[in-house]
């Protein structure tokens, strides 16, 4: 697992991938953060697309790398190719549909399997604007979340609502983790060169502020 710290003048970065089934508005949760958009169409993603996101979180500076994968079952197999080395991950469902809320607790175990628990996760029940055909109630999907040591939120990427918080708590708990483990290294390197975790990162290797693209 890679991870990242930073010092004065440079950048964290981080690598974070979207999983879920299609139609419970990954895409739509990515556009939303990223660029303040919002396609009431349904958006298909082909495998994975790429964007990223610069912010300022207490004097840290940090770059998201953002993975949004495709939900179709057709593409489950490519999802470690997209996860891998992953600092935090987004499994997303829709609150109207408990079956994506079951296709979440696969994938959050998958993940424990592969990344273990140094990758953040956090369960985003998407579509809160369509809370009157709720089907995945409040208090299950946080006990769940709570059981298997992940945070959970809810969120409407329609109306904007709750994607900022999602994606700062994301972010500050990366860093922690981040600054963590280079505590560690350090303390368990016996000479220069030992700390093989830390990517830092120089402002002349920044890309634009948003990018995305299909792989």
């Amino acid at each position: 697992m890679n991870s990242a710290t930073t010092s004065a003048g440079d950048v964290l970065r981080f690598k974070v991938v979207l999983l879920g089934e299609g139609a419970v508005g990954k895409t739509s949760l990515v556009l939303r953060y990223v660029e303040n958009k919002f396609n009431p169409k349904h958006l298909s993603t082909l495998q994975a697309s790429f964007m990223t996101k610069k912010l300022n979180v207490a004097g840290t500076r940090v770059e998201l790398n953002i993975w949004d994968t495709a939900g179709q079952e057709r593409f489950h197999a490519l999802g470690p190719i997209y996860y891998r080395d992953s600092q935090g991950a987004l499994l997303v469902y829709d609150i109207t549909d408990e079956d994506s809320f079951f296709k979440v607790k696969n994938w959050v175990k998958e993940l424990r399997r592969m990344l273990g628990e140094t990758v953040v996760l956090i369960i985003v029940g998407n579509k809160t604007d369509l809370n009157k055909d709720r089907r995945v109630a409040l208090n299950t999907a946080m006990e769940y979340a709570s059981s298997v040591n992940a945070v959970h939120f809810e969120c409407s990427a329609k109306t904007n609502v709750g994607i900022e918080e999602i994606f700062l708590d994301l972010t500050k708990r990366m860093i922690e983790r981040a600054k963590s483990s280079e505590s560690g290294n350090k303390s368990s390197a016996s000479g220069p060169g030992r700390n093989r975790n830390i990517l830092v990162v120089d402002d002349n290797q920044l890309r634009p502020e948003t990018k995305k693209g299909c792989c």
